[in-house]
């Protein structure tokens, strides 16, 4: 139970250590992340109808 304890207490200490992003970075930080994520979800998109079309030419 002490070693418990002392975890949580280090735990503790440690967290007053990190720097946090204010609202606005988190937002932009958040922003950034989702247009990325969507840009590649196209780019991937636009490849799989590529690679369904040249396979479906290739089958016919």
């Amino acid at each position: 139970m002490n070693k418990l304890r002392e975890f949580f207490k280090n735990v503790k200490a440690e967290m007053t250590k990190v720097s946090w992003p204010t609202r606005e970075e988190l937002f932009s930080s958040t922003a950034v992340v989702l247009v990325s994520v969507g840009i590649l979800a196209g780019f991937i998109y636009v490849i799989d109808l590529l690679y369904t079309f040249v396979i479906g030419m290739v089958i016919k």
